[in-house]
């Protein structure tokens, strides 16, 4: 059985180890999104330190989607530019990259916006600030859309890859929610309505880059909130996600986000183990996974292909290459 520094192919990316960064919000742009050197000072002080694939940070595509002043941003051509330095910049130092690219729903505030948030439905819940305004059909489309063009940049932009964000509350997360999705129309209502959102996402990411870039998808496989998103119904879109085209399906939380509380490290494991056995691209795995044994006891034992250290990296960017000595590889 593999071990966390055996080397993995996804697709048409050769990683050196099965240790991946998480997309972590690090909110080093400037205002207008735009990737500064202390934001490339940041990523490639990891990838220097044998981290195989480093996933950016989410990256919004339209403006209507942006969740914080200093977000990284690809909703323009006008990034492309910045985005090569940095993506250029981590493949100097040996790792390979890709880049999340989100619309933060709800998550976002009208005092960034400047008008009212924007979801599937006009709910309310505890662990949302305000009350979003339902989109119409027409501006879904135009998202749709978004997404496609911001994949588009990515890709000219040098990454290796481009990543869906489909988790942690944000939108495309409460498209596939039943707790923030009472829409009446083919977006809403059963399971497969809830999955269309996300589904027509991928399928105009993958028209846009072509077949021959990897596409992955962050899932938020359980809400872990009574009523919400269980890991049956994200296996049910995991499954349809590969038969789309994606490459890689990053596990994490729902509606709970990345961190939920009172929870042993590898919280979000179990959820990776039973999507990886429903399904035949690799899986990664994450949540709150510290120390270099319990990570490749992971990848030993089958249960994730990768493994994200997210909270550890931040500490400490030469992680990977203290884990390296401490299983003696």
């Amino acid at each position: 059985m593999a071990g966390l520094f055996d080397p993995i192919k996804i697709d048409s990316i050769e990683l050196k180890n099965r240790i991946m960064m998480p997309p972590m919000a690090n909110n080093l742009a400037t205002p207008e999104g735009e990737v500064t050197q202390k934001l490339i000072d940041h990523y490639t002080a990891r990838a220097k330190n044998n981290v195989a694939l480093i996933i950016i940070e989410h990256s919004y595509v339209v403006k209507s989607g942006r969740l914080s002043q200093l977000q990284t941003g690809i909703y323009g051509d006008e990034l492309v530019d910045v985005l090569k330095k940095l993506a250029s910049a981590i493949h100097e130092c040996g790792a390979k990259t890709a880049i999340q690219i989100t619309h933060g729903g709800a998550r976002c505030s009208s005092t960034i916006l400047g008008h009212q948030t924007l979801a599937p439905s006009a709910f309310k819940l505890d662990t949302f600030d305000e009350v979003p305004r339902a989109l119409t059909v027409k501006e879904i489309k135009e998202i749709i859309a978004a997404f496609g063009k911001a994949a588009t940049r990515a890709k000219t932009a040098g990454f290796d890859a481009v990543e869906i964000h489909g988790a942690h509350g944000f939108l495309l997360n409460e498209f596939h929610s039943p707790l923030t999705n009472f829409r009446k129309d083919e977006y809403g209502g059963n399971l497969e309505n809830r999955m269309r959102l996300p589904l027509e996402v991928v399928a105009e990411v993958i028209r846009s880059v072509g077949g021959d870039f990897p596409v992955f998808y962050r899932l938020g496989s359980d809400d872990m909130m009574t009523g919400g998103i269980t890991i049956e119904d994200s296996i049910a879109l995991a499954i349809k996600l590969v038969e789309a085209g994606v490459r890689l399906i990053d596990v994490s939380g729902g509606l709970v986000g990345s961190r939920p509380d009172n929870r042993p490290p590898g919280y979000f494991v179990p959820q990776a183990w039973a999507i990886k056995k429903a399904i035949n691209v690799p899986v990664s795995a994450v949540g709150g996974i510290k120390t270099a044994e319990l990570a490749d006891s992971i990848i030993r034992e089958g249960k994730a292909d990768l493994v994200a250290i997210g909270r550890a990296l931040l500490a400490d960017p030469e992680w990977a290459i203290k884990a390296a000595k401490e299983l003696s590889i």
